[in-house]
């Protein structure tokens, strides 16, 4: 239903492969907006993004520049060439950004995981259809509510349209801020092939140093392009700083991307990879937690004087992990042999934590 609905959607194949579009998470001031896009016009980036109203989880964080951000964007445009891009969250948005002149508009997160929120603002966005508009994935992995909200948007006579997959929010610590759960976009574009999807590694890893590796993931599976936070100045940013990158760096992971053959999941391989190296992040995760209770573990034993081992716990734990493997058809040596590993090195963490309060006392 959603391809047939969708399928005179434009492409974005003027803007180059990959599409890059690059600016700082929040514009902070004409100063800082200026000299942000002039770097990046030089290393030939011809879309500008700039936030200037910030959903932030506390009202005390530094929620955007607002309205008058209009300005310093569209003073971009008359000195660069260069197109200009913002968020809206609200109909007062979007109205402001069109009269203003803003080129590109995307709807964030926790925006698109609001039904209503996304009609009032699609009502808003029908005064112009030739804006373009780009799609952030909602909040929770839902791709039916992902789809939902670009068919409000695409109801409201919006053809320039695209997506934009920044993960999902999870629960915890994890090594990605958001998780990629590649799955739902690749789901996405079996269900609309022809949606240009672009990634946000920024947002995706929340730190600098994941850019790279998400960055080229995307590519590979074939994402039209990428959406990337970049700011002259990081490290000085008011608002997620961590995952900010200067100009410069941002040139260099450009220049050492791979472009491969066009297309959305180049190999089934590919995609394969990628769902093995999330379920490993997984793994690794999985087993932090798991070392922390016993370290936890170890610090009630040796308040209350028990011993580390008790073979008999380990060997109930084992046995159930066999039957339960059995169940999900793995092997029982390689069942040992993982839970062996484990136990051993809870049992080393928590000696080492015995170890250390005895030479502590």
């Amino acid at each position: 239903m959603s391809s047939k609905l969708l399928q005179d959607i434009e492409t974005f194949e003027d803007y180059g492969h990959p599409l890059i579009i690059a600016g700082p998470c929040s514009a902070e001031s004409k100063e800082q907006v200026l000299t942000t896009a002039h770097e990046l016009n030089k290393i030939g980036i011809n879309i500008f993004r700039a936030g200037l109203w910030k959903p932030r989880t506390l009202p005390s964080s530094f929620e955007g520049v607002g309205q008058q951000g209009l300005e310093w964007l569209i003073e971009v445009k008359h000195q660069t060439g260069m197109r200009v891009a913002t968020e809206v969250a609200t109909p007062l948005h979007v109205e402001a950004s069109l009269k203003a002149g803003i080129d590109i508009l995307w709807i964030g997160a926790r925006t698109v995981t609001n039904p209503f929120a996304m009609q009032e603002i699609a009502d808003a966005l029908s005064v112009n259809p030739d804006v373009i508009v780009l799609v952030k994935n909602p909040i929770n992995p839902d791709i039916d509510l992902w789809i939902g909200a670009l068919l409000r948007v695409y109801n409201a006579g919006i053809r320039k349209l695209g997506a934009i997959h920044r993960g999902f929010s999870t629960y915890g610590n994890h090594i990605f801020r958001n998780s990629p759960q590649w799955n739902i976009p690749i789901e996405l574009h079996r269900r609309i092939p022809h949606l240009p999807i672009l990634c946000d590694p920024s947002h995706m890893g929340g730190k600098r140093e994941y850019i790279p590796t998400l960055s080229q993931s995307a590519l590979d599976m074939g994402f039209n392009g990428l959406f990337i936070e970049s700011h002259c100045n990081p490290d000085k940013a008011l608002s997620d700083k961590e995952q900010q990158i200067t100009p410069n760096q941002l040139n260099t992971i450009i220049n050492s991307l791979v472009i491969r053959e066009k297309g959305f999941a180049t190999t089934e391989l590919n995609l394969l990879r990628e769902l093995i190296d999330q379920c490993d992040n997984e793994l690794l995760e999985v087993l932090a937690r798991r070392m922390h209770i016993s370290r936890q573990i170890g610090t009630l034993k040796k308040d209350h004087k028990l011993q580390v081992v008790h073979t008999d716990r380990y060997n109930s734990i084992l046995n159930k992990m066999i039957e339960q493997g059995d169940k999900l058809q793995m092997n029982p040596e390689f069942i040992k042999k993982v839970m062996s590993a484990i136990h051993e090195e809870s049992v080393r963490q928590q000696i080492q934590i015995l170890n250390k309060n005895d030479k502590n006392n």
